[in-house]
């Protein structure tokens, strides 16, 4: 009995689990992804595309599989877990890198002065109220630090005026912490903004120097120094500049001399 077709069929359907190409395919086991730098076989491209890239899915597929087959594995309820590398493939990003967030005024002076404060800690939406026994939010609709607008019932101090409204200065007061921190932030913000444009833009600070010193230079070119000329918008005040004049006397007279120098004025 002739089985020749059988194991060649047979032998077709099992490929052997090494993969023999022209040049090493770049296999990236932390990404989980193979590259092919051959040459695109153009004959079998032509006659059979499903045939072609049916080959080429299965040879990196194979080589990807060899390389987490060789990899460290450790044990799992659910079987061994290859532990993958990290990865070598540079990808691009679509987005630039994130600026490095300025320090807050607050900030700036615990460093300088060597203050330890607790870490920053995201703090929940939710808190727990006592009195209604469930959870409630902690800022926006139903807040836990608008209940003393909500209550009922609310204790006035002794020394309050008639018509006070404990409601309405328990609002005011919310408020009055709202636009105040707010006020901060944009404070904070604008003094970042002027940092980083100062920081990141060198050029811009030695053309500004420049023009400064030109600036300097025209006022005292002037007879009185610059003393009555017009000053610009947001132009810093010079210092005192005296010119020094020096006295001129007639040719018969000699000139005065003090400690063996010319006097200057």
């Amino acid at each position: 009995m002739d089985v020749s077709n059988i194991l060649a069929d047979h032998a077709e359907k099992i490929k052997p689990t090494e993969v023999e190409t022209e040049n090493p395919l770049d296999v990236d086991a932390g990404f989980l992804t193979v590259t092919d730098p051959n040459l695109i076989d153009v004959e079998s491209y032509e006659s059979s595309l499903e045939t072609h890239l049916f080959s080429l899915a299965r040879t990196g597929t194979q080589a990807l599989l060899n390389s987490l087959f060789s990899l460290p594995t450790t044990s799992s309820p659910d079987g061994p877990l290859a532990q993958l590398p990290a990865p070598t493939t540079q990808l691009p990003r679509t987005k630039p890198l994130p600026k490095i967030k300025p320090l807050t005024k607050w900030e700036q002076f615990a460093k300088a002065k060597g203050i330890q404060g607790k870490s920053k800690e995201k703090r929940e939406k939710k808190v727990w109220d006592e009195e209604r026994q469930e959870w409630i939010n902690r800022w926006g609709k139903d807040a836990k630090n608008k209940q003393v607008e909500e209550q009922w019932i609310t204790e006035v101090p002794m020394n309050a005026d008639i018509d006070f409204d404990p409601r309405k200065a328990a609002r005011d007061e919310r408020k009055a912490r709202v636009t105040k921190n707010q006020k901060q932030h944009e404070a904070n913000a604008a003094r970042a903004q002027k940092t980083g444009s100062s920081a990141s833009n060198p050029e811009r600070e030695a053309h500004k120097k420049d023009l400064e010193r030109t600036l300097a230079m025209s006022r005292t070119s002037t007879a009185s120094m610059g003393k009555f000329d017009r000053k610009l918008e947001g132009e810093k005040k010079m210092k005192g500049i005296k010119r020094k004049v020096r006295f001129v006397f007639p040719s018969f007279y000699p000139e005065p001399k003090f400690n063996g120098y010319p006097r200057t004025v």
